[in-house]
């Protein structure tokens, strides 16, 4: 009897201490969990508190060139995946000149594979065709996609990445440095809102035809329907591209064209607190700005310099800043005042966010109607089509310097301009209502050339036969040209223009049998004197493919509405 009551006391005893330990353990870890989510709360406040990306912003009138709202416009910034932008200037490049085609296989290595999210999940061994790399990266800005791009045209990434980057000087853009193809985090990796808009122009004029990608709503890749990432397509009447970024060093970026009407705005968002704050700002921006607008096309297409002249444009940069832009107002944010001159990445700035109930921009209403348009030749499916308006450039009168017979010379090594073109940095200023003042399609004042003699004037225009002007070295006055004109050099001397025209004329027979060769001078700030090569008389599809020979055979040329 005794031994069952000590065995009850004992079980009794034993359940108590277990019911105490249940109970400790039980407020224990309450307790625990409790003070996680309170720290876990108190950590996401804070970092919400310090989220600070640095802002800049940028609205420009594509038809004049002209700058239209700025903010922090040349203070260094992150791209993020505003990077892929000049991956596929690049893989675009390589599509015009016929060396690849939009069904080209590309291998998918070990490293383009590992790429961080986003991604298409490309695994090594595999391939990924042509466009639908475009389309990975226009929609999910697909970083393995980038790489394999990358890798395909210039052998690993870093060799692409200097590529990038000598494209970039070409196109005036001195304060961009580029580390890799897809825009994940490098502090070496930098640019400014006023170069992206430069490339978000000349992204379009000189590629039309695959510019149109950017405006792909969706695409259907192995099953998997992937969606742009670009809200403001189909939602903004005019917008038809271009690209979205994000890190968490640049803040959300975006990269936008509208077109509306005869009125055509390139704009650039950086360091947006959210992509809804992000999208606001730019709706914002752009309907601000539409009516300040002008119409009609008076600037010439961003054209690429030759490698000295764009080193020498880096040098200029990289001795002056550009003048600093006054702080504005842009709806209900305020932004700090921006940065006088590139150094290391300014620190983060404070920048109101756009609250969330914001009433939409009177720009936001309406969406894009367009009909359908066939497919980019060698694609799969249909595209939306995006107007593109035809260069067109008013000349006033023009005082021409000419020279007289000079006998053709064997070639030399003479350094020589092959660009095509001639720098922007080297041109006077236009008159009113001719372009900025830089671009190469512009009027030369007539006081900056020399003046004829009448002899050499009516000789000029006496020697209108193509192979005549080039045997003469007779120089034309621009009103005795008509039709479209190709230009295949600036060079520093008439020979060397003579000899530029023979040499493409060579490398396109057939094509310039009909074609009005002529020489141009223009003198340089400086007085330096260059010596443009053209041919004349061309209708423009005759143009634009004799163009498309001569790149392919090594030999720089733009074509000009006459």
């Amino acid at each position: 009897m005794l031994r069952r009551t000590s065995a009850t006391s004992r079980t009794l005893r034993v359940c108590v201490l277990g019911l105490a330990t249940i109970t400790a353990a039980t407020v224990l870890a309450t307790n625990t969990a409790d003070a996680k989510r309170r720290h876990r709360h108190h950590q996401r406040h804070s970092v919400q508190q310090s989220y600070n990306p640095a802002f800049a912003a940028i609205i420009v009138d594509a038809n004049s060139g002209a700058t239209l709202s700025a903010t922090n416009a040349d203070g260094l910034r992150f791209p993020a995946s505003l990077t892929k932008i000049m991956t596929l200037y690049l893989l675009f490049e390589r599509l015009d000149a016929g060396k690849i085609s939009l069904n080209t296989e590309m291998p998918v290595s070990a490293h383009a594979a590992s790429q961080a999210p986003t991604k298409l999940g490309l695994r090594p061994g595999q391939s990924l065709r042509v466009e639908d790399a475009i389309k990975g990266l226009v929609t999910r800005s697909a970083n393995d996609a980038a790489v394999v791009i990358a890798e395909y045209l210039g052998g690993d990434e870093d060799d692409f990445a200097k590529m990038m980057t000598r494209k970039a000087r070409a196109l005036g853009m001195t304060r961009t440095v580029y580390r890799n193809a897809s825009g994940l985090p490098n502090d070496d990796q930098v640019t400014t809102a006023r170069d992206q808009s430069t490339l978000g122009r000349a992204i379009q004029d000189r590629f039309p035809r695959y510019y149109r990608y950017f405006a792909t709503a969706s695409f259907n890749y192995r099953g998997r329907n992937i969606r742009n990432h670009n809200h403001l397509l189909g939602k903004v009447e005019g917008v038809d591209g271009i690209k979205t970024g994000y890190t968490r060093a640049s803040g959300f970026n975006l990269v936008t064209n509208l077109k509306r009407g005869n009125r055509h705005l390139v704009g650039v968002v950086m360091g947006g607190r959210s992509g809804g704050s992000r999208d606001a700002i730019m709706r914002n921006l752009l309907a601000e700005n539409l009516d300040k607008a002008t119409g009609r096309r008076t600037v010439a297409a961003i054209a690429e310099r030759g490698p000295a002249e764009a080193n020498a444009a880096v040098a200029e940069e990289a001795a002056r800043a550009r003048p600093a832009a006054p702080v504005q107002v842009q709806g209900a944010i305020q932004v700090a005042a921006p940065e006088s001159a590139p150094a290391p990445l300014p620190p983060p700035r404070p920048v109101a966010a756009v609250a969330p109930n914001q009433a939409p921009a009177p720009l936001t209403n309406g969406v894009i109607h367009s009909q359908t348009l066939a497919a980019i030749p060698g694609s799969t499916e249909p595209m939306k089509p995006v107007r593109v308006k035809t260069v067109q450039v008013r000349s006033g009168q023009v005082k021409v310097a000419s020279a007289g017979p000079m006998p053709l010379v064997a070639p030399t090594n003479e350094p020589a301009d092959v660009s095509g073109t001639i720098g922007a940095r080297d041109l006077p200023a236009q008159p009113p209502n001719h372009g900025t003042g830089k671009g190469l399609l512009g009027v030369l004042p007539a006081s900056s050339v020399a003046a004829p003699a009448e002899r050499h004037v009516q000789q000029a225009a006496a020697n209108t036969q193509s192979q005549g002007a080039i045997k003469t070295g007779a120089i034309k006055t621009a009103a005795v040209h008509s039709g479209w004109i190709v230009q295949v050099g600036a060079l520093e001397s008439e020979s060397q223009a003579r000899e530029r025209l023979e040499a493409a004329r060579e490398r396109a027979k057939g094509m310039l049998g009909r074609a009005d060769p002529f020489t141009e001078t223009v003198v340089t700030r400086g007085d330096k004197k260059l010596y443009r090569a053209r041919f004349a008389g061309l209708e423009r599809d005759q143009a634009e493919a004799v163009c498309k020979r001569l790149k392919r055979s090594d030999i720089s040329c733009i074509t000009i509405r006459n």
